[in-house]
């Protein structure tokens, strides 16, 4: 089933999880490890993140040194064929503009739809550390919005190749990211909702959001989109914070903040042990309220550590 129609056909609160490929040279007992003590909540869908390519410099045998492209998380497509053969759900590949041409882009989508995978979240994805600004691949598409409208050519059966004739459609659901604390790159919240539109007019189903630790900035996130037009389903996501580092890291790294009151309560803490309860207490009456306004899917990054996850919404489910 796609996304949009587990949302359509449910009756109450869905809970989704997302994890990390493994570092290359992992095999895939590791996402099983993640997944397993999460099945019990019977997740509709599961998302697998894509991680675009990095250069590194590694030195010769005559000492200077080669620049390399090395993807250090690579196996998306297959990981998410596996989920959905072991746990018989379905599975949500992401897919990045950075790294790819529209050409690489299509037979992409093309494999996914053979491998029967019908679901997408498509991101423009994040710059490479050794770059200042996000730059795309020669001939590659410079935003998600661009993404999208290719995606939705293939739904109609439109590829590259317009002499073809009679080329099946696809069938993709598709997916994309929406920002309650507005994207670091937008210059406000207005800008981005404009951006996050276009998305949608696009062809994208539905948004899920960035990870958030206020309730209200979501809230008021889905009134201002509600009010700009914006008429798919609101995804609200939700990362616990289970460590005294994270509370600095996350802000930095994803562009949002942390409530007084949570701070507060952290500043109580003694040990680690006292951050992840604190951390896993706040995101629990995070996901209380949110399922009280019948969200219609609670979506977790796991980042591949499904303790705290797990924690969490056996007191939800």
């Amino acid at each position: 089933m796609k996304v949009n129609e587990h949302i359509a056909q449910r009756n109450k609160t869905l809970f989704s999880f997302e994890i990390l490929p493994p570092l290359k040279g992992v095999g895939i007992q590791s996402i099983y490890k993640t997944l397993d003590p999460l099945m019990e909540f019977k997740p509709p869908f599961i998302n697998v993140t894509y991680h675009r390519s990095e250069f590194i410099f590694r030195k010769t045998a005559d000492g200077e040194f080669e620049k390399k492209i090395v993807r250090k998380r690579p196996g998306t497509a297959g990981i998410c064929a596996a989920i959905m053969t072991k746990y018989n759900i379905d599975a949500v590949p992401h897919l990045i503009c950075g790294g790819f041409s529209i050409d690489e882009t299509e037979d992409v989508l093309i494999e996914l739809d053979f491998l029967g995978i019908n679901n997408v979240l498509l991101l423009r994805g994040d710059k490479m550390k050794s770059e200042e600004v996000f730059t795309s691949q020669n001939d590659g598409h410079k935003n998600a919005t661009e993404l999208v409208k290719q995606a939705n050519r293939m739904n109609k059966g439109i590829y590259l190749e317009e002499e073809l004739n009679n080329a099946m459609p696809t069938d993709f659901c598709i997916g994309v990211a929406g920002y309650p604390e507005k994207h670091y790159e937008a210059p406000d919240m207005n800008s981005d909702l404009i951006y996050l539109k276009e998305k949608v007019d696009a062809g994208a189903h539905y948004i899920v959001t960035q990870m958030f630790f206020d309730n209200k900035k979501y809230f008021e996130f889905v009134k201002s989109c509600r009010n700009a037009g914006i008429t798919v389903p609101i995804i609200p996501g939700l990362k616990p914070i289970t460590t005294k580092k994270q509370i600095t890291n996350l802000p930095k790294i994803f562009n949002v903040e942390i409530p007084k009151d949570l701070l507060k309560e952290f500043e109580k803490c003694d040990n680690e042990n006292d951050f992840k309860k604190v951390g896993i207490e706040w995101s629990i009456n995070q996901c209380k309220e949110l399922i009280k306004e019948n969200v219609p899917v609670i979506h977790y990054y796991t980042m591949s550590n499904s303790e705290s996850v797990k924690n969490i919404v056996e007191k939800l489910a």
